[in-house]
């Protein structure tokens, strides 16, 4: 799965949207005020968010694959995983640890955000 299909994927899940905090370089998948996914376009590399022990059990099942999040803090270490994008890790796979980064962003949001979040795909959908 290249890049440009990641991140249409990420954009197809209900209030996402892309941000650049950090420079052109990772694009960022939102949801709210959270990130799910940073996507690099200067590497064949993708950070999700992931529940500690589903990380580890994806670290130990392709250990040259997937790393602990590429820069991110230490205690953030557990909670994210960095995928290099190599066709080892199947496509079916990647969208399930999309959708659980996705899932776990979403539940960190308050009600209000999660609200304005959903809103804000109404409004989208009624732009177009």
């Amino acid at each position: 799965m290249n890049t440009q299909a990641i991140i249409d994927y990420c954009l197809s899940l209900q209030g996402a949207y892309l941000d650049c905090p950090f420079g052109p370089d990772p694009v960022c998948a939102r949801i709210g005020k959270r990130i799910f996914a940073e996507i690099f376009l200067s590497r064949p590399w993708i950070t999700l968010k992931c529940e500690p022990l589903y990380g580890c059990f994806l670290r130990e099942k392709y250990p040259l694959v997937i790393h602990r999040g590429y820069h991110c803090p230490p205690p953030q270490h557990p909670y994210n995983n960095t995928i290099t994008l190599d066709g080892t890790v199947p496509d079916t796979e990647l969208l399930a640890m999309i959708d659980h980064s996705y899932t776990r962003a979403f539940s960190t949001l308050t009600r209000a955000q999660k609200q304005a979040a959903l809103e804000r795909v109404s409004a989208d959908d009624a732009a177009t």
